[in-house]
């Protein structure tokens, strides 16, 4: 405890005129803060939207175009199973007409069996026209195509170590007998060294085009060609 007791300093009270200064200085204090404010919250709020804007998703890219050795060679639409009309001659003929000996006659396609306009080995609900530019398969055709083919060159390499193997082909021979070159694709392979020479055998071959009702068609081929060593 103080024996004494510590003698402070008296309150000096403020004059009018140090305070009106020192209320003036607050306001300045406070109307810059005010300003400075106002301003950054403006600037805050630009910043907010700007960066809060959506942006519209760019547009997807085109599909690529198909490969060109995926070329669709079927028809799409199959001629339809049925008959053909014969419609009599509103002029009778005074002289006999040639005769055409290669022009068979299929005596389905006036059974009146089926849609009108078709053909006896259509297909059942086919709907497309019998168009003989159109490609076939096998069992849509009167006659089917025949091939006589000359032995594949055997790849060196592969006789040496005594490797057989086979290549499943698809094709189309078209109308004049010819293979597509375009159209061959290779299904299946046992072994890639074999890819080449069945082609060349397959576009050496001797080929009589498929027909419908005696006209030559397309026609799609599945063919195997074997590679076999000779015992």
């Amino acid at each position: 405890m103080f024996d004494y007791l510590i003698e402070s300093k008296p309150r000096r009270e403020r004059s009018i005129g140090q305070t009106a200064v020192s209320a003036v200085v607050h306001l300045i204090v406070i109307f810059v803060a005010v300003k400075l404010t106002s301003g950054a919250a403006a600037t805050v709020k630009k910043i907010i939207e700007t960066r809060t804007a959506f942006l519209a998703p760019p547009p997807p890219p085109p599909p690529p175009p198909p490969p060109p050795d995926q070329k669709v060679i079927v028809q799409a639409n199959p001629p339809p199973q049925g008959f053909q009309t014969i419609m009599p001659p509103r002029v009778i003929p005074t002289e006999i007409p040639p005769v055409n000996l290669n022009e068979k006659f299929d005596p389905k396609n006036f059974s009146g069996k089926g849609v009108e306009g078709g053909i006896a080995t259509g297909v059942v609900g086919g709907t497309g026209p019998v168009n003989t530019q159109e490609t076939f398969t096998n069992d849509q055709v009167d006659d089917p195509v025949t091939q006589s083919c000359p032995q594949p060159k055997y790849p060196a390499a592969l006789r040496t170590v005594g490797v057989t193997g086979s290549v499943s082909l698809r094709y189309v021979i078209g109308s004049d007998g010819r293979v597509e070159r375009s159209s061959v694709k290779v299904m299946s392979s046992t072994n890639k060294a074999f890819d080449e020479p069945a082609i060349e055998a397959i576009m050496a071959c001797t080929n009589k085009a498929a027909k419908i009702r005696g006209s030559a068609v397309r026609q799609l081929v599945d063919q195997v060609v074997r590679f076999t060593i000779a015992g």
